[in-house]
């Protein structure tokens, strides 16, 4: 039985909190159950040495996990003086799943970079990481149009990602902790509004799994993103407070 007794195909109680921050331009809060993501969009005037004189803008960003997000204090990657693979990947992920859904040479030659902080994880953080990032990048070019600097929204259609798995062989949508650590296979779906796949990262923790699991975890992550992409609009219509 699951927690709360939810369903195989209910998402954890979803909540976005906008302009979590008032100093970033852009910035959402966004919980899924018990985990608990910050991303916050800062808009740089430059890009990458690569972009250089190609007028196009770029999308990057970084990831990571506070000392207490977890039962036990994670050290700090700072203190280690190195990233991990793990966050490495992870905030690869972010970063092209923005840079999919955005008209880039509408930026100009502009950076953003999406700051996504783990206040409390319990289970699907890199999900909430993309599903909150959205949010806050959107309000980072929407404080850009309104001033100006650029001529339309560079967004084309809005993204989230979420994760399921097979757990004593059960398809389940949005796993927590205690289910993801036990289950047979896992995976994240990353797709846009209207059901374009972006990524998706599948792996069976035990016996291989055939085809008809595989489907039944993608029929599952269509209608749990159908859902977040629902509440990312609502909460897209949150006006920033007056400071």
């Amino acid at each position: 039985m699951r927690l709360h007794h939810r369903p195989a195909d209910q998402l954890r109680p979803v909540t976005f909190v906008p302009h979590f921050t008032p100093f970033a331009e852009g910035s959402c809060l966004i919980q899924m159950g018990q985990t608990h993501v910050l991303c916050n969009a800062t808009v740089e005037e430059r890009i990458p040495p690569f972009l250089k004189g190609t007028g196009k803008g770029w999308i990057t960003a970084e990831y990571g996990m506070l000392p207490r997000s977890t039962h036990t204090r994670t050290e700090r990657e700072a203190a280690k003086g190195k990233v991990s693979g793990r966050t490495m990947e992870i905030q690869r992920l972010i970063g092209r799943s923005l840079r999919s859904v955005c008209d880039l040479s509408l930026l100009g030659e502009r950076q953003i970079r999406v700051d996504c902080d783990v206040i409390q994880a319990d289970g699907g953080t890199r999900c909430a990481a993309i599903t909150g990032s959205y949010v806050a990048l959107h309000f980072a070019l929407q404080s850009m149009v309104a001033a100006g600097k650029l001529a339309k929204m560079p967004l084309l259609e809005a993204l989230a990602a979420i994760s399921c798995g097979l757990c004593k062989h059960t398809p389940l949508l949005d796993l927590d902790y205690a289910e993801d650590s036990t289950a047979h296979a896992d995976a994240n779906f990353v797709m846009t509004a209207s059901g374009k796949v972006i990524e998706v990262q599948c792996t069976a923790e035990d016996a291989p799994m055939d085809w008809s699991h595989f489907e039944a975890l993608y029929r599952l992550a269509q209608g749990g993103l159908a859902t977040l992409i629902a509440k990312q609009k609502e909460a897209l219509l949150v006006c920033r407070p007056k400071p």
